[in-house]
């Protein structure tokens, strides 16, 4: 009997001794000293997550909470190699933490202390302010935007759920600053309401080295990430087709978010796409624009510094909403030469009020993700593009053929033929019928809205004028300033570029449903919002954009656009033929665009 008693004791000493361990293993307590000890010397951030410092700071929800999920902050593709002083480098933060760090953080008697120390280190952290960020509260904007600290207060209650990505290649020159935009917008919509993919494309400066330490402070600020190196696709940069370049690192930026959708059902609700030099208040318009307007994308506006002015700089993703290139404008251009060449975004523009598009991209955009990546559209680009590397004999194509343009370009199309899709599914399913074909259907899915009676004379005039200009020419007339472009984006005639030609006549005979009957994608531009890069002059900048900023107050309501165009009949191509990376040339055409055509396709 009492060898039986003291098995049982044996075997009950055993099963606490395995269990404890396990949950020594796996499952570390938060209060426990002697596992703080244990792992102090091989990692420092260790002590800190024992003490439950950075959860007493950020208050995670239940969404993205880092300390309870490790893997939604995690690192992929890091260069592992020894540097050449990294021995003197760890010993050094090794000596520093065990003589001055180590004897504190593990007594009892300086925990509040201890606790007070990180709450001010965090503190000190979302107050980072880069260059941009420490600027941006001193620029003019309309509408006295940023002297109103409750202009945010409607989507910062509304804890949704935001997606920044960021795509890297060689720009160690704004990163930091970068950096600092996405912790200032977490200070306000909350660190756990936000993850950040960084992609780190063969970049051959210093932009290793400084995601090391946008990792190290997301880290501490409980932000969940995920930090990706990635190789380049040819050894040769200039040997690649820029455009499946570019749609392969972005559809890889996304992987993180379809991930999280998939696996764990948490849905974002808008995507921002950090570029340049973004001011955080400017980030949080455009998103209040994007859900007042439904919109299924909305960009800022890309302004580079050329010879002590600005130009309207990305012109090769943005098409106004006839479908037009952009002009390459100043900024400080007069109410005719402004970037839009469309009568009613002119107005808007020049009233500094989000207009609608074609397509754009120019600078930091947000895009909502229920519109366009959890349907299944991605970045994708043309195919059929001449490698210079195999042969010298370009291949003969017809003027019809696919525009070999941005991935950008195909991403805006493909939200405009998605967006019309989506309105015939639901027009069956109103009408309880399985979907037909686009042919077949006689229903007007335009969705009716009334018309702003601010933009009806602007309207108008366009119309006349366009009517003016197919009389007197012949038909659509050609714009010779749709051949002037900036940085890469176009070539002049002398450099090989091509003078935009009107669009083909249409076949005898062909029936095809115009795009204005089908449900229009909502793509906006908020002028309101510039994206600049190093060495630019904000101050300077926002003067020419804004004025003083004292705008009329009653207009700043205008956020929302009453009238909604359909997809122009035709737009400006202008493709890459051939590889050679971004600085490849460019030749443009006018090539048809329809709808109906694209919709036969998928049937």
């Amino acid at each position: 009997m009492f060898s039986l008693r003291r098995r049982n004791l044996s075997r009950l000493a055993f099963a606490a001794a395995a269990l404890f361990l396990i949950r020594a293993l796996f499952f570390p307590s938060s209060s426990s000293p002697s596992s703080s000890r244990t792992f102090a010397s091989t990692t420092h951030s260790t002590q800190i997550e024992e003490q439950n410092f950075i959860e007493r700071a950020t208050r995670p929800d239940k969404w993205l909470n880092v300390q309870k999920h490790k893997f939604l902050q995690a690192r992929i593709g890091r260069d592992s190699r020894d540097e050449v002083l990294g021995d003197v480098v760890r010993n050094g933060i090794n000596d520093y933490w065990d003589r001055f760090q180590l004897p504190y953080i593990e007594s009892r008697d300086t925990a509040s202390m201890d606790a007070q120390h990180v709450l001010t280190a965090i503190d000190q952290l979302l107050s980072l302010n880069g260059w941009v960020a420490a600027l941006c509260p001193t620029l003019v904007r309309p509408f006295n935007q940023n002297k109103h600290d409750d202009t945010w207060d409607d989507i910062i209650r509304q804890e949704h759920l935001y997606y920044f990505a960021i795509v890297i290649h060689s720009a160690d020159h704004f990163l930091v600053d970068q950096l600092s935009v996405i912790i200032q917008v977490a200070k306000r919509l909350g660190p756990n309401n936000i993850f950040v993919s960084m992609l780190d494309y063969q970049s051959t400066d210093s932009t290793e080295t400084l995601t090391d330490l946008c990792e190290a402070v997301l880290i501490l600020l409980g932000v969940p990430f995920r930090i990706r190196r990635v190789p380049g696709m040819t050894e040769d940069p200039n040997a690649a087709y820029y455009p499946l370049e570019e749609a392969h690192m972005r559809n890889l930026a996304l992987e993180p978010l379809h991930e999280l959708h998939q696996k764990r059902q948490i849905k974002f609700h808008r995507v921002i796409w950090l570029k340049g030099f973004t001011c955080p208040n400017d980030i949080l318009e455009t998103i209040k624009i994007s859900f007042a307007n439904d919109a299924a994308m909305v960009c800022g506006m890309d302004w580079a510094e050329h010879n002590g002015f600005f130009i309207f700089s990305d012109r090769w993703r943005t098409r106004d909403i006839e479908g037009d290139q952009f002009r390459q404008s100043k900024s400080s251009s007069k109410p005719d030469a402004v970037p839009p060449r469309d009568k009613v975004g002119a107005a808007r523009y020049a009233q500094h009020l989000p207009f609608q598009v074609f397509c754009c991209e120019a600078g930091t955009h947000v895009v909502d993700p229920a519109q366009s990546y959890y349907k299944g559209i991605s970045y994708r680009s043309g195919t059929d593009y001449h490698n210079l590397s195999t042969t010298d004999d370009a291949p003969i194509r017809g003027p019809d053929a696919p525009c070999l343009d941005s991935s950008q370009a195909w991403f805006c199309r493909d939200l405009w033929v998605r967006g019309a899709r989506d309105a015939m599914d639901e027009v069956d399913r109103l009408n309880g019928a399985v979907p037909a074909r686009a042919n077949k259907r006689e229903l007007n899915l335009v969705d009716v809205a009334k018309r702003d009676p601010l933009m009806d004379e602007a309207r108008a005039a366009a119309a006349e004028e366009a009517k003016q200009k197919r009389e007197a020419a012949g038909g659509p007339a050609i714009d010779l300033d749709a051949n002037v472009g900036s940085d890469y984006d176009a070539m002049s005639d002398e450099e090989g570029g091509e003078v935009v030609p009107p669009p083909a006549p249409e076949e005898p005979g062909r029936m095809a449903i115009p795009n204005s009957v089908f449900r229009p994608a909502r793509i906006l531009v908020n002028p309101r919002c510039p994206t600049t890069y190093a060495g630019v002059s904000h101050t300077q900048l926002a003067l020419d954009l804004f004025g003083n900023g004292e705008d009329n107050e009653g207009v700043s309501g205008k956020y929302v656009l009453e009238d909604w165009e359909g997809a122009p009949e035709s737009f400006v191509c202008q493709e890459q033929r051939q590889t050679g990376g971004r600085r490849a040339t460019k030749t443009q055409r006018r090539l048809g665009f329809s709808i109906h055509d694209e919709l036969q396709k998928m049937e």
